[in-house]
């Protein structure tokens, strides 16, 4: 386990001093590290055990696992028009120089915590920021919260004069279930496409399982394209990976293929293709009226309702597929457009950053 070092902090000591608001003090949650964290990039969120966050390190192809400890904040997160412009105040500069990379709602406080990326380019520095009951955001200082890492084997090279560069997807989505990190994104192998099963505490990291996909609308198997969303799901009583793709099939993945030999090379199964020239971002599972439905939102496409009910009989797309959607229904839900990053708040609620006019604002709405 290594950390990569960023160097000196970018939020100056004032800005600190306005911002932070009864930063957490660090517990033996996370185990055998020191407080001290300096990531070089802060992308996808996920919640682990306890006051466990875990946080993506893209550029390092590592993965922090940072104790937040106990807070002082208001529970909940209130909802926050202009949060471009306000998360820039706190981090002193401007909306334009600010990209939210992920929000996660704390399963306990339900405080709402955002990545973000400060500056562009080379210049950029992460920030992790907290939204409180109150409307308050609040800057948290890595450096005080006691963390482990691990960093990811065989991470594809950076070249950013590439249309994409392969190294921002070396982690593109994460999930916590049953012990386990499941974590999504590219390596430098052939078959680049990677799911991984990494414990937690965390201890070596397997190659992980090489995963491919006929995607119908290419009417090809891809196996160079990550997974951008995906969540853990049991279907017929077996836990399948439910995962998003872009221009954007919809496939699932048995979890024992993660696990059972690493290293292998396994094919998912094409159950819907939802429309080109679009990207997953987000997406949960709810229950509503007693059935289940899949949440996604996507970069071009909206936010679309799936129900799974039909996901165990989907026989899987083979061949090319000649109009705009196929497979399993859906359907795209006019009330929730704009919606980019969305996460569940409890049983019945979702938080959600959502584009307008005047640029992003965060609210708790009702599941539909």
């Amino acid at each position: 386990m290594r950390v990569r070092s960023l160097g000196a902090p970018f939020v100056t000591a004032s800005i600190l001093a306005a911002s932070l608001s009864g930063t957490p003090s660090a517990r033996a949650v996370v185990t055998g590290a020191d407080a001290g964290a300096k990531p070089s990039a802060l992308g996808v969120l996920a919640f682990g055990p306890g006051n466990v966050l875990f946080a993506a390190d893209p550029q390092a192809a590592a993965i922090y696992a940072f104790d937040l400890g106990s807070s002082s904040a208001a529970p909940g997160a209130a909802d926050v028009p202009d949060l471009d412009k306000k998360l820039a105040a706190v981090l002193g500069t401007d909306a334009a120089q600010v990209t939210i990379a992920d929000l996660a709602v704390h399963p306990a406080t339900r405080n709402v915590y955002l990545s973000a990326m400060r500056g562009s380019g080379a210049d950029a520095a992460p920030a992790l920021v907290r939204l409180d009951g109150s409307g308050r955001l609040d800057v948290i200082a890595l450096g005080s919260l006691k963390y482990t890492s691990v960093e990811l084997p065989n991470a594809p090279v950076a070249n950013p004069q590439a249309r994409r560069d392969p190294r921002t997807a070396s982690i593109t989505d994460m999930a916590f279930d049953n012990g386990q990190l499941i974590v999504a994104g590219l390596s430098n192998e052939e078959f680049a496409s990677k799911l991984r099963a990494v414990t937690y505490p965390f201890s070596k990291v397997d190659p992980g399982t090489s995963v491919e996909i006929f995607h119908g609308n290419h009417g090809a198997v891809e196996t160079r394209s990550p997974v951008y969303a995906f969540v853990p799901y049991s279907i017929g009583g077996t836990k399948q990976i439910v995962a998003g793709y872009l221009c954007t099939p919809l496939v699932t993945f048995p979890m024992s293929s993660l696990t059972a030999a690493p290293g292998a090379k396994v094919r998912g199964t094409t159950i819907a293709e939802l429309g080109s020239g679009n990207r997953p971002i987000d997406m949960i599972v709810y229950s509503r009226g007693g059935q289940d439905y899949l949440l996604m939102s996507n970069t071009s496409r909206g936010v679309m309702k799936i129900p799974t009910a039909s996901f165990g009989a989907a026989s899987g797309i083979t061949e090319k597929v000649t109009q705009t959607t196929a497979g399993v229904p859906f359907e795209t839900l006019a009330e929730l457009k704009g919606v980019e990053h969305l996460d569940r708040v409890g049983a019945d609620k979702v938080a959600v950053i959502a584009k307008a006019e005047t640029g992003l604002s965060l609210r708790t709405i009702a599941l539909p």
